[in-house]
């Protein structure tokens, strides 16, 4: 057991004039297992990369243990996964590996094949297993449930929790409860650890935020307060100094306005530096605006029937056939593990050429919004991406604004954003959409955890039509209305 320090760290990207961190100050336990939650595009990543050395930065990082990153960078998938294995634990034994992946339920015949013949979530086991046999080692893990379907999320779960010694950033709330005891947690203007799960820092978190909204209403009285006096101190000087014109004994006078000048500038002084104080109480406050959606209301009650469907590769289905529709007002969510075909469904109902059985029929006239899994075709600025999709400009950034979208990151490239931001884009253009059926694929991947809940609210609110897959557990448990298993 040690302790990894971080003193008065402070970093900025090279061309940028904002710092990412300023002054940071936290440390932690090596034996502990971290969540780390905080705002798309705060610096998660960054300060991963950070504590791995990457970057130059100025204050301390005392560490006396060695950091590992996962998804650990694989050069050559062509290789056969004992091998890659080596590579990556080469002090290790292959029954060591073994028995890491008995735990996480992969077959051992894995580790002959070739990686790239993997599933996604195959892989993603098979590197957590191998990082983790590197004894001694701090693993830093960055959004490992991105290719995990439900089942192999609770299985990777409870995995974590039994080790120890790392720190993971994870949007998915219940995933968290299940594998962590503390919270790092990336605020607005500080870094915070806290003991306890996702569930625990978040009950502190709300009380800690209706404690600084009550006490917002008290300071906003006192800084306009403080900057009437502010005001009137320049004034009352003012006065004394223009007194002089005119007057028999203009030494005195001026003598009498100097000292008020004096004292009028050491109370302004005063009176700015209470005003900074009161202002700096609620930098912490995190802030969701109410998001808004106009979905139109279809004439019939179908949308969509699927009748025997199910999705082909090369002639073979790889589900079986699935029947159900889609009426007015429901939230279907499709449910089944990767490669079991529910965003190739999702595909075909929005029209892409994919070989299947059985008929998808949509009603006439109905318009649908898609929000696919994809970001990697997303580029070029958000007012371009606006006009290209027919969207009204202002009201598509007025969405971002409340998705926590700084106003600099509207001048800069969609490839230059995070993983997280691109994905809200795209939600955003549907926000803007005016559609019978909203159609998301995996919509919440690296969304951050208050946005997530943002989305939740929204999509109660309004009860729009829709079909979706997504494996965020809380998600599916608060807004789906109908699961059909695949």
């Amino acid at each position: 057991m040690s302790m990894i320090k971080i003193e008065n760290l402070t970093f900025s990207y090279p061309n940028s004039c904002d710092n990412i961190f300023e002054n940071v100050n936290f440390q932690m336990d090596t034996d502990w297992k971290l969540g780390f939650v905080g705002r798309n595009g705060r610096g998660k990543t960054t300060l991963l990369n950070l504590l791995l050395g990457k970057y130059e930065y100025s204050g301390k990082i005392h560490s006396s243990v060695q950091f590992d990153y996962f998804p650990y960078p694989i050069r050559d998938k062509a290789k056969f996964t004992s091998e890659i294995f080596f590579d990556i634990a080469p002090m290790a034994e292959e029954w060591e590996l073994m028995r890491e992946l008995s735990y996480l339920d992969v077959e051992a015949d894995a580790l002959y094949r070739p990686f790239e013949t993997l599933s996604n979530g195959e892989q993603t086991k098979v590197l957590l297993a191998a990082l983790f046999c590197n004894e001694g080692h701090f693993l830093l893990i960055d959004e490992p449930t991105n290719h995990l379907d439900v089942k192999a999320r609770e299985m990777v779960a409870a995995y974590l929790k039994k080790k120890k010694g790392f720190i993971l950033v994870s949007h998915d709330r219940r995933f968290l409860d299940g594998c962590v005891d503390h919270i790092l947690s990336l605020n607005k203007a500080n870094i915070e650890v806290q003991k306890g799960n996702f569930s625990s820092w978040m009950e502190n978190f709300k009380r800690q935020q209706e404690f600084e909204l009550a006490k917002n209403e008290r300071l906003q009285k006192d800084i306009s307060r403080l900057q009437q006096a502010a005001r009137c101190s320049a004034v009352w000087s003012d006065r004394v100094e223009a007194s002089k014109i005119g007057a028999a004994d203009k030494g005195y006078v001026g003598h009498k306005a100097a000292k008020m000048m004096k004292r009028s500038k050491a109370m302004e002084a005063r009176q700015q530096q209470a005003i900074e104080q009161k202002a700096g109480l609620l930098k912490n406050i995190e802030t969701a605006e109410s998001l808004k959606l106009t979905p139109l209301i279809y004439r019939a009650d179908t949308l969509v029937s699927f009748s025997d469907v199910a999705v082909c590769y090369d002639g073979n289905a790889v589900c079986q056939p699935v029947s159900f529709s889609v009426r007015r007002g429901e939230r279907v969510v499709l449910d089944g593990r990767n490669g079991s075909g529910k965003s190739s469904l999702l595909k075909l109902l929005v029209g892409e050429p994919i070989e299947h059985t059985g008929m998808i029929q949509a009603g006439s006239g109905l318009f649908i919004s898609y929000v696919p899994q994809d970001t990697s075709h997303l580029n070029g600025k958000l007012s371009d991406f606006a006009e290209e999709n027919r969207i009204d400009e202002s009201l598509f950034k007025a969405v971002l604004r409340k998705m926590d979208f700084e106003r600099i990151q509207f001048d800069k490239d969609i490839r230059d954003f995070s993983a997280g931001q691109k994905k809200k884009v795209l939600i955003a253009r549907s926000l803007c959409e005016q559609a019978h059926l909203y159609v998301w694929d995996e919509p919440l991947n690296f969304i951050d955890l208050y946005s997530r809940m943002q989305i939740e609210q929204l999509i109660q609110k309004f009860s729009p039509t829709m079909i979706f897959s997504e494996h965020d557990a809380v998600f599916r448990d608060e807004v789906a209305t109908k699961t059909v298993k695949l």
